[in-house]
């Protein structure tokens, strides 16, 4: 009995029609600021097919998110002791 060895993911890009609309979590990453940093890990994904070699693209993105997340919180923190100041 050969065993058979796993080929791994498919990580290339779909190609975007021009009438399809974009995807929301494209949309999040591009409003993020951290399309950059996604785009290398996918690329990487693309090349390597192995989610293990491609573990400082992931951290990048990670890092990068986890700062949009605090500013986005901090944002909201501001805003609501705006809003309590004016009442």
């Amino acid at each position: 009995m050969s065993t058979s060895v796993p080929q791994g993911h498919n990580w290339t890009r779909p190609v975007k029609k021009d009438d399809d609309e974009e995807d929301p979590l494209d949309q999040l990453i591009t409003r993020s600021g951290c399309a950059a940093s996604h785009f290398a890990v996918q690329e990487c994904m693309a090349q390597h097919q192995d989610w293990r070699q491609c573990q400082p693209q992931v951290q990048a993105f990670r890092d990068c998110m986890s700062a949009q997340q605090a500013r986005r919180r901090e944002e909201l923190q501001r805003r609501k002791e705006q809003a309590s100041a004016q009442h």
